[in-house]
């Protein structure tokens, strides 16, 4: 079997200073990446800042005989996006891969959530990807050849107590995602989403100490790096990882039910209700125009006809 290498490409990792996204970076450099290790250097919550972080991962990346450099950036304002991907060319002249890795957490009942820690959480998660996305994307066409990987969660795709702010950005990213897969094909631009399940800082106090050496990084970086690869054509699916597990999530849609001729009344929707719920047979549509001409459009054109 060929090796998966990455040698002339260059990856940049937001939030690589620890956990998930340092393994990302340092799988990508042993496999020949040039990498910008990009890391704010600050607490869980977002608070704080420094380089120590980000350096000590290009330090361990060079020992290693690797390429990186260091960038400090925070992904939460368009100038720190633009600033990340500027160090990419500025050090390596090019953006290949991108991982949206950087993430905070501010965990509150949702009665008890603030608009402060409503919108840090989807400054960093949601519009830091957004931040560092456009113009890594705008460089990828350029060069027609792009891999991007966002990362989602458990809790956006299913929920979790405490987490509305998290859980809405985490899925948000799936929307984008979905979109980006459209606009990059033509230029051989790959996007995908990872819902990782790993011991970081952000759940190293959610998880018993059994369980955390069971869900190291090392186990989730592996199918986010072939993601990044060349030899991956995928594109548009999120895939689950943990623990040596690999499973992929999607959002299908049941037959649903048709009623014919004039709307519906509520009583016919309450007694409907158990088919219009049942998933037997769910399909996935690869976009939203499809789902529409598969669901209604097709059946409207054929009522039409009849008459």
């Amino acid at each position: 079997m060929s090796e998966v290498r990455f040698d002339g490409r260059v990856a940049v990792v937001t939030g690589a200073g620890g956990g998930l996204g340092r393994s990302h970076a340092l799988l990508l450099a042993a496999r020949g990446a040039r990498v910008v290790v990009n890391d704010l250097g600050g607490s869980r919550d977002g608070t704080g800042a420094s380089t120590n972080m980000a350096d000590q991962v290009v330090g361990e990346i060079k020992k290693a005989g690797g390429e990186a450099a260091a960038d400090y950036h925070g992904v939460d304002t368009a100038e720190g996006g633009e600033a990340i991907v500027k160090t990419a060319l500025d050090a390596f002249g090019k953006v290949d891969i991108l991982i949206n890795n950087a993430g905070i957490l501010r965990d509150r009942a949702f009665h008890n959530l603030t608009e402060e820690d409503w919108d840090k959480v989807l400054a960093v998660h949601l519009k830091g990807a957004y931040n560092v996305t456009q113009p890594a994307f705008r460089i990828m066409r350029q060069n027609s050849y792009g891999r991007i990987v966002f990362t989602t969660s458990a809790a956006g795709l299913f929920g979790n107590f405490g987490q509305t702010n998290y859980s809405a950005a985490k899925m948000a990213l799936v929307g984008m995602m979905n979109t980006l897969k459209l606009e990059g094909a033509k230029y051989n631009i790959r996007a995908n989403t990872i819902a990782p399940l790993a011991a970081s800082r952000l759940t190293e106090d959610i998880f018993p100490p059994q369980v955390i050496e069971k869900l190291a990084p090392a186990f989730v970086s592996p199918m986010v790096c072939y993601l990044c690869s060349e030899a991956c054509e995928e594109t548009g699916s999120v895939f689950t990882a943990g623990g040596g597990y690999f499973g992929r999530a999607a959002v299908v849609e049941g037959k649903g039910v048709f009623f014919e001729g004039e709307p519906v009344s509520l009583e016919q929707i309450r007694d409907a209700l158990p088919k219009i719920k049942d998933m037997s047979g769910a399909e996935e549509f690869q976009m939203a125009n499809a789902e529409g001409m598969a669901r209604v459009f097709s059946r409207l054109q054929r009522g039409a006809a009849a008459q």
